[in-house]
Protein backbone atom coordinates (compact mmCIF):
# COMPACT_ATOMS: atom_id res chain seq x y z
CA UNK A 1 0.00 0.00 0.00
CA UNK A 2 2.89 2.37 0.73
CA UNK A 3 4.25 1.84 -2.78
CA UNK A 4 0.90 2.87 -4.25
CA UNK A 5 0.86 5.98 -2.09
CA UNK A 6 4.35 6.96 -3.28
CA UNK A 7 3.30 6.29 -6.88
CA UNK A 8 0.35 8.69 -6.64
CA UNK A 9 2.37 11.30 -4.74
CA UNK A 10 5.12 11.30 -7.39
CA UNK A 11 2.65 11.36 -10.30
CA UNK A 12 0.70 14.23 -8.78
CA UNK A 13 3.89 16.18 -8.11
CA UNK A 14 5.01 15.65 -11.72
CA UNK A 15 1.54 16.59 -13.01
CA UNK A 16 1.59 19.78 -10.94
CA UNK A 17 5.09 20.70 -12.09
CA UNK A 18 4.38 19.94 -15.76
CA UNK A 19 1.21 22.04 -15.78
CA UNK A 20 3.00 24.87 -13.98
CA UNK A 21 5.91 24.72 -16.42
CA UNK A 22 3.55 24.66 -19.40
CA UNK A 23 1.92 27.83 -18.07
CA UNK A 24 5.38 29.41 -17.83
CA UNK A 25 6.13 28.37 -21.42
CA UNK A 26 2.80 29.80 -22.57
CA UNK A 27 3.56 33.17 -20.98
CA UNK A 28 7.03 33.17 -22.55
CA UNK A 29 5.52 32.19 -25.94
CA UNK A 30 7.85 29.22 -26.25
CA UNK A 31 7.36 25.65 -27.45
CA UNK A 32 4.74 24.05 -25.17
CA UNK A 33 4.26 20.66 -23.57
CA UNK A 34 1.79 18.65 -25.69
CA UNK A 35 -1.69 18.25 -24.23
CA UNK A 36 -1.33 14.53 -24.79
CA UNK A 37 1.55 14.50 -22.28
CA UNK A 38 -0.35 16.57 -19.72
CA UNK A 39 -3.44 14.38 -20.04
CA UNK A 40 -1.26 11.26 -19.93
CA UNK A 41 -0.14 12.16 -16.42
CA UNK A 42 -3.76 12.85 -15.47
CA UNK A 43 -4.76 9.45 -16.85
CA UNK A 44 -1.99 7.65 -14.95
CA UNK A 45 -3.10 9.16 -11.64
CA UNK A 46 -1.83 12.73 -11.50
CA UNK A 47 -5.32 14.17 -11.48
CA UNK A 48 -5.11 16.07 -8.21
CA UNK A 49 -1.74 17.67 -8.93
CA UNK A 50 -2.69 18.69 -12.45
CA UNK A 51 -6.08 19.95 -11.33
CA UNK A 52 -4.57 22.04 -8.54
CA UNK A 53 -2.06 23.61 -10.92
CA UNK A 54 -4.89 24.36 -13.35
CA UNK A 55 -6.83 26.15 -10.62
CA UNK A 56 -3.91 27.95 -8.97
CA UNK A 57 -2.32 29.21 -12.19
CA UNK A 58 -5.54 29.41 -14.23
CA UNK A 59 -4.00 27.29 -16.94
CA UNK A 60 -6.09 25.43 -19.52
CA UNK A 61 -9.25 26.55 -17.73
CA UNK A 62 -10.76 28.24 -20.77
CA UNK A 63 -9.86 25.55 -23.31
CA UNK A 64 -13.07 23.56 -23.59
CA UNK A 65 -11.65 20.59 -25.48
CA UNK A 66 -8.96 20.08 -22.83
CA UNK A 67 -11.47 20.41 -20.00
CA UNK A 68 -13.80 17.82 -21.58
CA UNK A 69 -10.97 15.31 -21.79
CA UNK A 70 -9.70 16.16 -18.30
CA UNK A 71 -13.12 15.72 -16.68
CA UNK A 72 -13.79 12.60 -18.75
CA UNK A 73 -10.66 11.05 -17.26
CA UNK A 74 -11.72 12.16 -13.77
CA UNK A 75 -15.13 10.51 -14.18
CA UNK A 76 -13.58 7.28 -15.46
CA UNK A 77 -11.15 7.25 -12.52
CA UNK A 78 -14.00 7.80 -10.06
CA UNK A 79 -15.99 4.94 -11.61
CA UNK A 80 -12.98 2.62 -11.44
CA UNK A 81 -12.34 3.55 -7.79
CA UNK A 82 -16.02 3.03 -6.96
CA UNK A 83 -16.14 -0.37 -8.66
CA UNK A 84 -12.84 -1.45 -7.11
CA UNK A 85 -13.96 -0.40 -3.62
CA UNK A 86 -17.32 -2.15 -3.83
CA UNK A 87 -16.04 -5.27 -5.56
CA UNK A 88 -13.63 -5.93 -2.68
CA UNK A 89 -16.43 -6.12 -0.11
Amino acid sequence: MNLLLYYFFILNAIGFLLTTYDKHLAKARKHRIPERTLLGFVFLGGTIGSGLAMLIFRHKTSKTSYLWRFWGIVIIQCLIAFLWFYSSK
